[in-house]
């Protein structure tokens, strides 16, 4: 029994690494066959009315450059239609945001600071900002999140057809990655997952995951699936795969990017990830049964995904950790104590074991650093030496707080539907002037 569970765990890892490598090579593809395309700003053939729509929740430390950015976007005032929510503030988000708009007359008509009181926290905002929309989409932008110039331009542009592709989205960047080591190591993990996994997905699959802040999407089609879920927790993640279930697509704009605020203390990260980590385990149980009925195979390959990436991927990490650590610990304490043995082996005369979890270790940090790296060199002025060295440090420190992080996620699940605890609140990530 105890071979076959480190035989399975030993495989579960490789299996890991390949879909890694897979998602590695076609975000290779990707950059091979865009990275030289020279993009011009050109006048639109049409340019569809858009309603942005940001929520904010007591964020007038950051609304008031955001703001100032969507005043600032390269497209047509009278085709642009904006809703600032002041979610239940306490603050002076309102206020700092009406300022804002008061230095810009000629936006002034087609601008609206809203102060709510309702409930269903982001997802409740949108789908109040639903029922009032003119736009034929509706785009949205978190409040820290500042839209690059044109921006908004590349959304519209990438929706060349609108009945195959119902959705939008860009990239978001961290405009406060030098602050500290923290926020140096999520600003790797975002240009990863951006410029590595959704590329490399999009190459190879079609499949678009909405990241929560800047996409646009169809209005109409967004009020045919009822709008979103009230009090999800990541309303991104939950209505991406609504889109797909529906057989459309939501496409990539590789050129729209966004600039927002990541946490900056250890304490405001972990929750926000623990947020983001339960969602996606709420995700997988939600969609499960997807894997055993007649939904499009892209459902069933993104299900195939988050079920192996949070659940099988990470307790054969966790297994394959403490089978590493355990053996390394006997060997060391064997150099001393000669009659200590190993306490997991394939068999009971050989370190084969060991050995092969070494070098599954060595396999994991090379593709680790080289999917950094090579994310980077994707960014102008992001390749540096100092970024090689970082995402050394950074695999032993910061990208294994994710486990910590996974354990902490499943065991909240887990209590929230035993004991049907309110999974809907959180801590709000704390915000800094920049």
């Amino acid at each position: 029994m105890d071979d076959a569970l480190q035989i399975t765990t030993l495989i579960s890892i490789w299996l890991s690494l390949l879909m890694s490598l897979t998602t590695f090579v076609g975000a290779i593809y990707f950059w091979l066959r865009h990275s030289k395309v020279l993009v011009k700003i050109t006048p639109l053939k049409r340019y569809p009315k858009v309603t942005l729509v940001v929520p904010a929740h007591n964020e007038e430390l950051v609304i008031s450059k955001t703001t100032q950015a969507i005043l600032n976007l390269n497209y047509p005032a009278d085709r642009l239609e904006v809703f600032i929510y002041a979610d239940n503030c306490s603050d002076g988000t309102a206020k700092v945001a009406q300022k804002i708009i008061s230095q810009y007359p000629e936006r002034r008509a087609n601008i609206q600071v809203i102060e709510r009181t309702g409930t269903g926290g982001k997802a409740g905002v949108l789908n109040d900002a639903l029922k009032i929309a003119h736009g034929e989409y509706l785009g949205v932008y978190d409040a820290d999140a500042m839209p690059e110039e044109n921006a908004l331009y590349f959304l519209v542009k990438k929706i060349e057809n609108p009945e195959k592709y119902k959705a939008a989205f860009g990239r978001n960047k961290t405009r406060n990655a030098r602050q500290n080591f923290l926020t140096k190591c999520i600003n790797q993990e975002i240009v990863v997952t951006q410029r590595i996994q959704h590329c490399g997905i999009w190459q190879l699959f079609k499949i678009g995951r909405i990241p929560g802040t800047n996409f646009i999407i169809n209005t109409d089609y967004v009020r045919s699936i009822g709008g979103w879920r009230n009090g999800a927790l990541t309303e991104d993640t939950d209505i991406s795969f609504k889109i797909m279930g529906s057989g459309s697509l939501i496409a990539l704009a590789y050129n729209s990017e966004a600039f927002q605020q990541e946490p900056e203390r250890l304490k405001d990260y972990y929750f926000q990830r623990l947020r983001w980590a339960k969602c996606n385990y709420e995700v997988v149980i939600n969609n499960f049964h997807h894997l055993f009925d007649k939904s499009n195979w892209r459902v069933k390959l993104e299900t195939i995904y988050y079920s192996c990436t949070f659940f099988w991927f990470n307790l054969a990490i966790v297994l394959s950790d403490i089978i590493f650590i355990a053996n390394l610990s006997a060997l060391i304490i064997h150099i001393w104590d000669p009659t200590v043995e190993l306490p997991f082996t394939i068999s009971r005369s050989n370190i084969l074991l060991a050995q092969i979890l070494l070098f599954n270790w060595l396999l994991m940090i090379l593709l680790y650093i080289l999917q950094i790296n090579v994310a980077m060199n994707t960014q102008y002025g992001q390749s540096t030496n100092e970024q090689l060295w970082l995402s050394l440090a950074s695999y032993f420190t910061y990208s294994q707080l994710f486990i910590v992080v996974s354990v902490h996620a499943v065991n909240s699940v887990m209590m929230d539907r035993i004991f049907h605890r309110d999974s809907t609140k959180w801590v709000k990530t704390k915000r800094f002037a920049d």
